[in-house]
């Protein structure tokens, strides 16, 4: 059994959600990467989403932005993010996933890029410009390995298509809570609990929800209803906000602590 569905059998038997942290492969450095998952597993985050840098990250607001364009002048690429999954993978059992756009992968190679990511022990892949109608190449390359393509939805997904995507889903659905870009926000999307409601119906996969949450209480009232949540920006920022200390690890680590329900 692949190892996201097992941390959320895991989960389910436990009564708890999912926290899924997203960090840029590169920001500040690989090291710090390296280091920042393995105490942020420790303190007991379930998934990592390691960010693969690129020079157009559409989906992306601009504190993830500004990340990739940081890491990637570290000469960050694929094959670095698999020597990171590899080392991390020696390390911890917990799912591991790269969060990527298409164009690296398909210059990459998609059958190439499947044996890589199988032997570095990634288990899920997050391709946000890959759409349904172009995801079947790159879906059976994975599937031969073992690897989940991650499915999206969206508030404006309308309900024919819900359905295709849920025939097709992998692992758990990301749910994208708001149309725009990814960032920490204040507040949760209006009618986001009617929607999760009506895709909990629709969806036999767990549903893990991303874009725009920041805090333990916005966490905590987001997974009432869903499986898990994705936090990447407000992580990303912390990171922002302490580059040049040698405390870098220990404060961002402080900071998700305070996030994770106790």
């Amino acid at each position: 059994m692949n190892r996201i569905s097992r941390k959320f059998l895991e989960l389910k038997s436990k009564r708890r959600k999912a926290f899924i942290a997203y960090l840029t492969v590169g920001y500040p450095d690989i090291s710090t990467t390296e280091k920042l998952v393995l105490e942020l597993s420790r303190l007991g985050v379930d998934m990592f989403e390691l960010g693969v840098p690129f020079s157009d990250p559409l989906a992306d607001g601009p504190i993830i932005q500004e990340a990739s364009a940081f890491a990637l002048k570290n000469k960050v690429n694929l094959d670095k993010v698999f020597s990171l999954a590899k080392r991390l993978r020696n390390k911890i059992d917990k799912p591991l996933l790269t969060m990527g756009y298409y164009n690296p992968i398909f210059n990459y190679g998609l059958e190439r890029f499947a044996k890589n990511a199988k032997s570095s022990g990634l288990d899920g892949i997050v391709v946000p410009d890959l759409s349904l109608e172009e995801d079947k190449d790159l879906r059976k390359s994975l599937s031969k390995y073992g690897i989940y393509l991650i499915s999206f939805l969206a508030p404006t997904t309308d309900v024919s298509r819900i359905k295709h995507i849920a025939r097709n889903a992998k692992g758990f659905i990301y749910y994208v809570s708001v149309t725009g870009v990814t960032g920490a926000r204040n507040k949760l999307a209006k009618g986001i609990f009617n929607r999760i409601s009506y895709l909990k119906k629709s969806v036999k996969v767990p549903i893990c929800v991303g874009f725009g949450i920041s805090t333990r209480k916005q966490f905590k009232t987001i997974t009432s209803l869903s499986d898990g949540a994705i936090i990447g920006s407000a992580i990303i920022n912390k990171i922002k906000e302490n580059i040049g200390r040698k405390d870098l690890v220990n404060r961002v680590s402080r900071f998700v602590k305070g996030i994770i329900p106790s």
